[in-house]
C-alpha cells in the first residue's frame, strides 16, 4: 500500500499543492514552519479523518477559505483508488471514492492505513489517560473501520447521559427530580460501552508481545515494557473476558449496568458519567515501575516508539499491504542510537514518509527520494 499522489486545496498553509510520491522512502526537507508537516498531516487525515496535531478540523482550512480539499491516489494490490475529502468547518465533511460521493465520510476509512510517529507521541507515555485511550481507539478503527461508528455512538451516549445527569441532579436537589429516563440511557451506555470495551481488551491482549519486542529492539534490552488496562469496572477484566464468547460483550454489558446502578447517586450529585470506557487508562510500566513519572526521557521515547512499531506490526500482518509509515520530525528528537535502530526496523516498509529540517537528520539507512519544501513550495530533488 502506498500513496502515489497527494493534492491539496486550501489545506493549512497551501492554497494548492501537488506531490507525486513513489514506494520506498521519501524525505520532505525544509526549515521549520515551511509546510512539511502539513503535507504528511494531510496523508494521515485521509487515513483517519483526524489530525495528530489538533482535535478540531477548523485549523486545517486555510485562513479565509470556506473549505479545504484533500485528494490522495492510494495504490493497494497494484490498483489505484482516488480518495477525496472536503473539510468544511461547522458542517459534516463530504467524501468521494473514485469521484463518486459516499453517504458518510467515514466510509473512506480503511482505504489507506498509516502509522504516524511524531514528537507528540511522548504524550502517550507522559500525558493524561485520554492520550492512551485515543491511541487504542485509533488503532481499533485502523484495524476494523466499523469501530469508528462504535466510538461515535459511545461518545454521543456519554454526552447525552452526562447532560441528563446534570439536569436531573439539579432537579432532585430542588425536590423535583425524575430519573426514570436515566434507565434508558444506562442501557445505551452499557450496549455501546461493552462493544468498545471488548474491542479494546482484545487489542490490549494482542499488543502485549509486539510492544515488548519492539521496546527491546529500540532500547537494546534496557528494561521490559508491559502494560495493564485499568478499567472503571476493575483491573482484572482482561483475564475475565479473554476466553468468553465475543470477548465477553454480554458480561461487560451486565457489569456496566451494575456499575451505573451502583454509582447513580454519586453521578447525580456530580453531574458526570463515572463509569465506562471513557474513564479507563492503559497503565504503562518499565520493569516494576510505572513509565509515567519514572521513565527517563530516552526510555519514554523508546516506549512511545514501541507502541507505534507494535501498531505497525499488527496492521501489516492483517493483509492488504504495509501501512504507510509517517515520521514527522522524529529523528531530531532521538539520540543517534535510537535513531539508527528505528531506521533499521522500518527500512523495508513499502512506503515511508519522513520530514526533517536538514538532510543530516535522516539516517543513512533511510536515504531515498527527496522533496524540498520552502515557503509552501514543493519541489522534488531526486
Amino acid at each position: 500500500m502506498h500513496v502515489a499522489h497527494l493534492s491539496l486545496t486550501d489545506f493549512r498553509s497551501y492554497p494548492a499543492a501537488e506531490l507525486a510520491l513513489d514506494p520506498g522512502v521519501t524525505a520532505l526537507i525544509g526549515p521549520n514552519g515551511q509546510g512539511k508537516t502539513n503535507l504528511v498531516e494531510a496523508v494521515g487525515y485521509v487515513a483517519t479523518l483526524g489530525s495528530h496535531r489538533v482535535a478540531q478540523d477548523a485549523p486545517l482550512v486555510r485562513a479565509g477559505a470556506p473549505r479545504a480539499i484533500v485528494r490522495a491516489s492510494v495504490v493497494r494490490d497494484e490498483r489505484p483508488t482516488l480518495v477525496e475529502i472536503e473539510i468544511t468547518p461547522g458542517k459534516a465533511n463530504r467524501a468521494r471514492i473514485n469521484r463518486s460521493p459516499v453517504p458518510r465520510a467515514r466510509e473512506v476509512l480503511g482505504l489507506l492505513r498509516t502509522v504516524l510517529f511524531a514528537p507528540e507521541d511522548l504524550a502517550l507515555v507522559k500525558g493524561d489517560p485520554g492520550e492512551r485511550r485515543r491511541f487504542l481507539d485509533d488503532l481499533l478503527v485502523a484495524r476494523a473501520p466499523r469501530y469508528a461508528g462504535v466510538r461515535q455512538d459511545y461518545e454521543r451516549v456519554v454526552r447525552q447521559r452526562s447532560a441528563l445527569l446534570k439536569s436531573a441532579g439539579s432537579a432532585i436537589r430542588r425536590g423535583q427530580g425524575d430519573v426514570r429516563t436515566l434507565d434508558v440511557w444506562d442501557q445505551h451506555l452499557a450496549t455501546a460501552g461493552a462493544e468498545l470495551l471488548a474491542g479494546r481488551l482484545r487489542l490490549v491482549g494482542e499488543l502485549a508481545d509486539p510492544v515488548r519486542r519492539a521496546y527491546e529492539q529500540v532500547s537494546r534490552g534496557q528494561g521490559e515494557a508491559t502494560f495493564t488496562y485499568r478499567s472503571s469496572l476493575g483491573d482484572e477484566l482482561l483475564a475475565e473476558v479473554v476466553d468468553a464468547p465475543g470477548w465477553g460483550r454480554e458480561l461487560l454489558q451486565a457489569r456496566l449496568l451494575e456499575a451505573t446502578s451502583r454509582m447513580r447517586a454519586t453521578e447525580l450529585e456530580r453531574g458526570v458519567c463515572l463509569v465506562g470506557p471513557h474513564r479507563d487508562d492503559l497503565q504503562l510500566a518499565l520493569g516494576a515501575l510505572p513509565a509515567k513519572g519514572y521513565a527517563s526521557h530516552g526510555e519514554s521515547w523508546s516506549y512511545a516508539l514501541a507502541l507505534r512499531l507494535a501498531s505497525y506490526e499488527l496492521l501489516r500482518h492483517e493483509g492488504g499491504g504495509d501501512p504507510v509509515l509517517i515520521l514527522d520530525d522524529v529523528f531530531a528528537e532521538l539520540d543517534s542510537g535510537r535513531r539508527d535502530r528505528l531506521a533499521e526496523l522500518i527500512v523495508d516498509a513499502e512506503q515511508v514518509l519522513v520530514t526533517a529540517a536538514v538532510p543530516d537528520d535522516v539516517p543513512e539507512a533511510l536515504q531515498g527520494a527527496r522533496v524540498d519544501v520552502m515557503a509552501g513550495e514543493v519541489s522534488r530533488v531526486r
